[in-house]
């Protein structure tokens, strides 16, 4: 009878409805039950005497075939996976975009908890000052006898050690890591795999973008910290050598340090007042790009309304600064990227931003976690090779569907040694009210990647 119970409650109710109903009326109305069911109308057969011991017969095999039926109707039970994923990201507070890549996996695979293949945690958001938290998450991780890849979006100080201990403990368990905080000579050791927004390209090719544009002047804007980091002062030095190759002016303007006594508003109150100076100055011909978050959503707003340029955002993406400039909510179309473009876009060309604004269609975050995951469980499958650039990006088009990708081994500019365990990637550049720029199509010229900071 339990058996029974559960095919009826877990068939499609349609099939329960007509396998209940054709069965119990054939067997009542032609075995002479109590109850007659002609067609649709049920009547009281009160003429017929009912004998007990062939009633219980004939009711149990009507039970049989209902049970039979029932088990037909019933969808596949779900198995357990061979192996599990972790992903360990930041909070939404700290870093929304990669997280929400987490949630697309769970959506698609499952949570370990609830019989599925993902595992999510999120780090600190006081990452800096709790290292030692971090690592134990990620050791933790590899406690799961069925762990197979973990993925760490983004690679905070702290990932480094934590894969290091991961690999002493579970050799056999796969590394990725995305967007590594730490130095690439380190983390590449511990790590099989990291992938970063490509910043050598991008430095060539925003400068080329612009150029197809109709841009003839380039403003880069940052300050002192950011440009004693090597990477974003080798993409300085490097955008500068494109501009001048192209035929561009190139313009380097210091903006206030957001970390600096003046803060995140001072900073941004800044960009608001100095740009009306900046577009008198260099015309409406002019491309802006500002290395710091805090200085983008101004820098937006102020490009919208006197003119200018704005190609794409230091780390690309449609939630970059763009909702706080046009006064956007996109808490409905949260992880749907495309929902979200076609809104960012209507809002900006409404504004008379069409064709001078860019982004990435998909964030790098949400992509990073996203794509690598599916690597992972690629790699594990043996549907994907580590080591391979095609079956990589293969991952990243997969989930961005319309947008495209392009990648290469990073090269230490001091030594010319390519390091293959570390991946730059880059993302079409998207102008809004334009299209797709066909910017991974481009050719950088080999020189650049040569140019140190």
């Amino acid at each position: 009878t339990g058996a029974f119970f559960r095919a009826v409650l877990q068939a499609p109710p349609t099939i329960n409805f007509l396998t209940i109903w054709s069965i119990f009326s054939v067997f009542c109305y032609n075995n002479g039950g109590p109850w007659a069911v002609p067609g649709s109308l049920i009547s009281f057969r009160s003429n017929v005497k009912l004998d007990k011991e062939a009633f219980l017969v004939k009711l149990k095999s009507v039970l049989l075939a209902l049970l039979v039926c029932g088990l037909f109707a019933l969808p596949a039970l779900p198995t357990e996976p061979d192996f599990h994923i972790g992903i360990v990201t930041g909070t939404v507070s700290q870093s929304e975009d990669d997280l929400r890549g987490a949630e697309l996996m769970i959506q698609k695979y499952g949570d370990t908890a609830k019989g599925g293949m993902i595992t999510h945690i999120t780090y600190p958001d006081s990452f800096m000052t709790e290292q030692e938290t971090t690592i134990g998450q990620i050791v933790g991780l590899a406690d799961d006898p069925k762990m197979k890849v973990i993925v760490v979006n983004q690679g905070i100080p702290g990932t480094t050690e934590g894969f290091r201990r991961v690999r002493e403990k579970r050799p056999d368990i796969i590394l990725l890591i995305g967007e590594g905080h730490e130095d690439p000579s380190v983390t590449t050791v511990a790590a099989d795999l990291v992938s970063q927004g490509d910043l050598i390209s991008r430095g060539y090719l925003i400068p080329h973008t612009a150029k197809e544009l109709g841009v003839d002047t380039f403003v880069h804007i940052s300050f002192p910290r950011h440009m004693s980091y090597e990477t974003l002062g080798r993409r300085r030095a490097i955008m500068e050598e494109a501009c001048r190759d192209l035929g561009i002016k190139f313009v380097f303007e210091t903006a206030p340090d957001p970390t600096s006594d003046v803060g995140v508003a001072g900073a941004q109150q800044f960009i608001l007042e100095k740009m009306p100076a900046w577009v008198e100055k260099y015309g409406k011909n002019t491309a802006f790009f500002c290395t710091n978050d805090a200085h983008t959503e101004p820098l937006l707003k102020r490009i919208a309304e006197l003119g200018g340029y704005f190609i794409e955002a230091d780390i690309p993406s449609p939630l970059m600064g763009y909702p706080g400039a046009f006064g956007i909510d996109f808490a409905k179309e949260k992880g749907d990227w495309p929902a979200i473009l076609k809104k960012l876009e209507d809002a900006v060309v409404a504004a008379g931003g069409g064709g001078r604004m860019g982004t990435w269609a998909f964030s790098l975050g949400y992509t990073h976690t996203a794509a690598l995951t599916e690597f992972g469980k690629r790699v594990v499958e043996g549907q994907a090779k580590l080591d391979s650039l095609k079956d990589l990006i293969a991952c990243y088009n997969d989930v961005t569907p319309g947008a495209t990708w392009n990648a290469s081994y990073f090269v230490d500019a001091w030594t010319g040694v390519r390091n293959k365990k570390m991946v730059l990637l880059y993302q079409d550049t998207y102008m809004l009210g334009k299209g797709f720029m066909g910017t991974t199509s481009v050719e950088v010229p080999e020189k650049y990647y040569n140019v140190s900071k």
